[in-house]
């Protein structure tokens, strides 16, 4: 997880965008000659722009910018803790 990606993703890519994005990705990822290496770029921008995602709904639903970008990253640094 990168946050400045995840804040370039999220300041010029649309929703509908994103989505289309990470289906192809999550397709991607199923093919099964897909190498190790090319899996970890894979989900590590699947996860940059389930971040884009979830900063879109969070400042759709009224949180600043920052306050989303942060707060994901809280989440998945937490999330990892575990």
């Amino acid at each position: 997880m990168k946050l400045p990606i995840i804040r370039q993703f999220y300041q010029n890519q649309s929703v509908e965008n994103l989505e289309k994005t990470l289906e192809v990705l999550e397709s991607f990822s199923e093919f099964r000659g897909t190498s190790e290496d090319d899996l970890n770029v894979v989900g590590e921008l699947i996860t940059d722009i389930c971040g884009a995602l979830e900063v879109h709904q969070n400042v759709k639903n009224g949180m600043s910018e920052r306050d989303a970008l942060n707060g994901f990253a809280q989440k998945v640094l937490g999330s990892i803790d575990r």
